[in-house]
């Protein structure tokens, strides 16, 4: 019998996740894919506004690539990489052509061109959209082409299994991983020569967010354990405009606002009466009137505070916590375009957004921060070596991090539309590094290792969930998980300070006391969701701990990450990326800093036109 090729394994089922699967098929690399959820409905197909990308006709208005990459650092508060993010800008015009033969549905203009719409933190259109359904229709693509190599056999899907440990040789090499199905609860190995970790974001730490309940953090913590290290874990994007929920939050995408949709507020503070009522010259259009340039498209960390401000000064919607993003003025046409959000808001509120202005306030939305990788750069440093067997490798050989759980592409704060692209660029440029990986450097092929090292990893994920099963202990994990999330909501989001952050840590920390005396309702066998959240909420504690953690040693203001008490920038001290490494033996965590070369383009003040108060 001839030996089994060696495997790459990977996790996570979106965008990043596919794209990776593809691009290490395509070397005839047999992978293993898996995912908690049907891929069509990973979290991906949530995106709703656009893809970046420079096209012809983003290059008649005098656009570029390289407009793009600065435009990405820039709004990243130069806390970003500067040879990934130019292959990323560089690569973008390609995947959008790819995507189009795929069969992407891309809005087209009447000459049959594919459109553009604005896009934060651009004066130009550079967007490329499928409606306000963007995301979705990326997935479909994708899954189709992952459908394709699984009709030829190399590529096998593990739906509804959950990842809970990589695997490490004695060298510390990443070799496997240990899953559960989450439906009949077995615990099994799976060898790999390489394992992609594509996981996604943590919003469930922050309670209510617009992401989904699936996106708890929990994989990255789980290879944190194992001596992973975290890049940036405090940087959190909080969306300015969401619709507040009981449950979460739902988003209301950037394309609003890119087509022309305007925030604004009653000029007087308290008042009450319908947005319909309210004559235009007692409106304050502020984001326009502070930052004239962009308007209503600064970068969202810009556009949050503003907002969250505008609230706290009683100026929100009849003296609450909300404001308008109003689309009734937009033409029928362009209203069109934004009908998958506008369904979402009136199933959710029950007004029409083509009739009444929406009420919005900002929400988690995405993780710049997350496992830390490293690249080999280009000797002029515009890209990466393609190919590099590093390429997006945490500091494990073996175990590489894609997508949003890689804190590489976006620095201090996100540029809207910059996901889906940084998420696809990743997994089909540095797939190929994972497969040159498991070709040249991976040593001693997985299915050559002895079955003890994967027994024991089954073994030592059995014990945990005997634990918690048999707990006797007095605590919900429903209610811990709430009380976590609302100290990190309230006092590590929008605004930050040494007090509020303080607090922060001492209550992560006594909830993580609480958590081992805990007591979960369903002990059975069977599709065990308790079980799964009370688990994953000890992750989601210690992730908790490391962006507090985090949060609090970088006294300066940069991105998403503002200070109140250090309202500048400090270049001189924190232009460096933040590295938390754990010993779980000691339940520990270590900080260091990084410098963050900046071999292109030097740091400048962030400013997008602001206009002073007089």
């Amino acid at each position: 019998m001839a030996a089994e090729k060696p495997r790459a394994l990977v996790v996570g089922g979106g965008l990043a996740g596919l794209a990776a699967t593809i691009r290490i098929a395509e070397t005839g690399t047999p992978v293993d894919l898996f995912s908690m959820v049907p891929v069509k409905r990973s979290h991906s197909v949530c995106a709703q506004g656009g893809i970046n990308a420079c096209n012809k006709v983003a290059r008649q208005q005098g656009y570029s690539e390289w407009m793009h990459f600065d435009e990405t650092l820039y709004g990243g508060d130069f806390l970003n990489h500067q040879p990934p993010v130019y292959d990323m800008a560089h690569w973008a015009p390609r995947i959008i052509d790819l995507l189009d033969r795929m069969g992407v549905p891309f809005n087209r203009t009447h000459e049959g061109e594919r459109d553009l719409r604005m896009f934060g933190g651009s004066l130009f259109k550079r967007t490329h959209f499928a409606g306000a359904t963007t995301g979705q229709q990326l997935l479909y693509a994708l899954d189709e082409q992952v459908r394709r190599w699984e009709a030829e056999g190399l590529v096998r899907k593990f739906e509804f299994w959950e990842f809970l440990a990589p695997v490490l040789d004695d060298g510390g090499m990443c070799k496997g991983i240990i899953a559960q199905d989450m439906r009949t609860m077995e615990i099994r190995a799976f060898r790999g020569d390489a394992t992609v970790l594509a996981t996604g974001g943590n919003g469930l730490v922050y309670g209510k967010s617009t992401n989904s309940v699936i996106c708890n953090g929990a994989a990255a913590i789980r290879a944190y354990a194992q001596g992973a290290w975290l890049g940036n874990p405090e940087f959190i994007q909080v969306h300015p405009t969401a619709i507040p929920g009981e449950d979460k939050c739902r988003l209301m995408s950037e394309s609003a606002r890119g087509e022309g949709g305007r925030v604004w507020v009653p000029r007087k503070k308290g008042d009450s009466r319908a947005p319909g009522d309210i004559p235009e010259g007692e409106r304050s259009y502020f984001l326009e009137e502070k930052y004239p340039a962009y308007g209503n498209l600064v970068p969202r960390d810009i556009a949050t505070r503003e907002i969250f401000w505008k609230c706290l000064e009683g100026y929100g919607v009849a003296g609450g916590r909300m404001v308008y993003l109003d689309c009734t003025h937009l033409p029928d046409a362009t209203k069109n375009k934004l009908a998958g959000i506008f369904e979402i808001y009136e199933k959710f509120t029950g007004d029409d957004p083509r009739k009444v202005a929406m009420k919005i306030f900002p929400a988690v939305h995405y993780t710049m921060g997350g496992l830390y990788t490293v690249y080999t750069p280009r000797s002029d440093y515009k890209g990466m070596e393609p190919g590099a067997p590093n390429n997006m490798m945490t500091n494990i050989p073996g175990l590489y991090a894609f997508g949003e759980v890689n804190y590489q592409y976006h620095g201090g704060t996100r540029l809207g539309a910059n996901a889906l692209l940084s998420c696809i660029f990743d997994g089909l440029f540095c797939g190929l590094s994972v497969a040159n990986h498991i070709r040249d450097k991976a040593g001693k092929r997985a299915q050559e290792l002895s079955a003890g090292l994967y027994e024991q990893g089954v073994r030592r994920q059995e014990d945990a969930v005997r634990q918690l099963i048999d707990a006797k202990g007095e605590n919900n994990p429903y209610t811990i998980a709430r009380e976590m999330g609302e100290v990190m909501t309230d006092r590590v989001t929008v605004v930050r300070d040494e007090e509020g952050l303080k607090l922060a840590l001492n209550t992560i920390g006594s909830l993580r006391q609480r958590y081992q005396s805990m007591r979960i309702s369903d002990t059975g066998t069977w599709t065990n969701q308790n079980l799964a959240f009370a688990r994953a909420l000890g992750d989601m504690l210690i992730y908790a701990e490391a962006i507090v953690i985090g949060a609090t040693e970088r006294r300066e203001s940069r991105g998403s990450h503002f200070r109140s008490d250090h309202l500048e920038r400090n270049d001189d001290k924190y232009l460096k990326t933040t590295i938390m490494k754990y010993d779980a033996a000691n339940d520990r965590h270590t900080l260091e800093y990084e410098d963050v070369p900046t071999p292109l383009v030097k740091p400048r003040p962030r400013t997008y036109g602001k206009v002073e108060a007089a």
